[in-house]
């Protein structure tokens, strides 16, 4: 009860018309940003955090953590719309997204994400109200041999994305985890793998460089191919009927959203983990429970729905450590735990006895920002559609514009527009030779979070890797991780074994 109590009062600060004003604005803007290639919620939340000077601290991080709701949302805008990821982490979005947009179902796309975020964004806030003390206690729990076995699951859990052809999946997970080894050694600081001793690669590749150019310029090259440019973009429509239909639709995914929301909100609780493995991660386990795996990746609703509901539950996950423990769990919560120290609330288990104004009406804003996002998210669907409307030829630059300033922001350099265009070309030829390029996305992202728990794991045990299974957590994880990596192996063999029968 008295959590219900401290909940009750947290609406009550949430709702001032302050408060609610800045959710709303925040969730629209949050929205803008994430549907913008490149921009991403920890630029806008960076830009925008002098902004919040003007308020008191409790609306102030009220405003942005709206701000980090709705970009949740709007990154699945343009990865269904145009191809091209938003955010890193609707990545996996575009998997389904942009194929169920090219058959003329991009309303049907566009509803069950914002529907399978708004029960992802639930579950989760839910989760946080009554587990937040017990799940920073499992979170802290979790040291490297744990993390780095956690990563061995979710790499497990994609050597189904390529279907039957495991070796070609294998070969797509080592391109990427050598592209996510190029820097700086993260040990000694020695340079590797930079080409030659080109400055540029000192600061690795960066992740939303590659996925634009896979997903943004070789997405067009395949289809100016493929269609010589003539698509008919334009039989997606909208009306209240069809967004009804789209949600009965989406009632076939229910399990996949669920498993979604769980799977991302325990991933987004662990510090430095993030929105992108889980919606990664989601999307892996969604296509394996699948009773038709083999339509992911051709517009298959539960392929969207299952990271959309993972990204928006690990976006409030991540906020438990900063707020617990004051360990960051994303590179956007990073940049509130910053704001939260300017305005002088010093983030801890303390911070929910000494500031619980502050604490639950954060809480209680998540609720609201969840709706708003929603009925925002829905409401400008219309206007989403009438890019499909677009001609090809006139659709196409603009892709080709958003995909240079995408890659461009991150680093402001011309080396990575460059590194862009030649993965565009990677994508392309990945595309026509059949290679699932899902692997290779998840392996740069997750490539150097493998890499720093490996090594701190072996340095911790001297180098024997017997600590990752002699712990209880990290033991599980590896078996059940070593059980899923064999079960597609062995039935790829069995089948190549079987005669063909009629």
């Amino acid at each position: 009860m008295d959590v219900i109590g401290l909940l009750i009062d947290g609406f009550l600060v949430a709702l001032t018309p302050l408060n609610l004003g800045l959710v709303i604005f925040g969730c629209a803007l949050g929205l803008f940003i994430g549907a913008m290639p490149g921009l991403g919620s920890v630029n806008g939340v960076a830009i925008l955090l002098p902004m919040t000077f003007l308020v008191p601290p409790t609306s102030a991080i009220i405003f942005l953590a709206a701000i980090y709701y709705g970009d949740m949302y709007g990154g699945a805008i343009s990865s269904i719309m145009l191809g091209i990821p938003g955010a890193s982490t609707a990545v996996a979005t575009t998997f389904d997204g942009r194929p169920l947009a090219l058959k003329g179902l991009a309303d049907q796309a566009l509803v069950g994400a914002a529907v399978a975020s708004f029960v992802g964004g639930t579950i989760s806030v839910v989760l946080f109200t009554l587990f937040a003390p017990p799940l920073a206690e499992v979170a802290l729990a979790f040291g490297a041999p744990e993390e780095f076995a956690l990563m061995m699951l979710a790499f497990a859990t994609f050597i189904g994305l390529g279907g039957d052809e495991i070796p070609k999946t294998l070969f797509s997970i080592f391109i990427g985890l050598v592209l996510s080894a190029v820097g700086l050694d993260i040990i000694s600081g020695e340079p590797r793998l930079i080409f030659g001793d080109l400055p540029s690669f000192f600061h690795g590749i960066n992740f939303l460089v590659l996925a634009i150019g896979i997903y943004g310029i070789g997405e067009m090259l395949w289809t100016i191919e493929s269609n010589s440019g003539k698509i008919d973009l334009t039989r997606a429509t909208v009306s209240f009927s069809r967004i009804l239909d789209s949600m009965k639709k989406l009632s076939s995914s229910v399990k996949s959203v669920f498993l979604g929301s769980f799977l991302g909100y325990f991933v987004g609780i662990l510090p430095a983990a993030g929105a992108t493995p889980g919606s990664l991660m989601a999307y892996g386990v969604a296509k394996a429970i699948s009773k038709e795996p083999e339509t992911f990746g051709k517009g298959n609703l539960e392929g969207v729905a299952a990271p959309e509901a993972a990204n928006n539950a690990a976006s409030t996950g991540s906020m438990l450590p900063m707020l617990t423990l004051g360990i960051p769990g994303s590179p956007t919560t990073a940049v509130l735990l910053g704001g939260m120290v300017i305005w002088g609330l010093k983030p801890g288990p303390m911070l929910f006895v000494e500031s619980q104004e502050f604490v639950w009406g954060l809480i209680a804003s998540l609720y609201v920002a969840n709706i708003f996002a929603l009925v925002i998210n829905v409401m400008f669907i219309p206007l989403f559609l009438w890019v499909l409307r677009i001609p090809f030829s006139i659709l196409a630059p603009i892709i080709f514009v958003l995909c240079i300033v995408g890659g461009y922001a991150p680093t402001q350099t011309m080396h990575d527009i460059w590194l862009m265009f030649g993965f565009g070309v990677v994508g392309y030829l990945m595309r026509k030779l059949n290679y699932p390029m899902a692997p290779a996305v998840l392996a740069i992202v997750l490539g150097p979070l493998a890499e720093t728990s490996m090594r701190q794991s072996l340095l911790i045990s001297q180098g024997s890797f017997g600590v990752c299974f002699n712990r209880p957590i990290a033991g599980v994880i590896m078996v059940i991780a070593i059980a899923m990596f064999l079960v597609p192996v062995m039935n790829s063999i069995r089948k190549r074994l079987r005669p063909d029968t009629p």
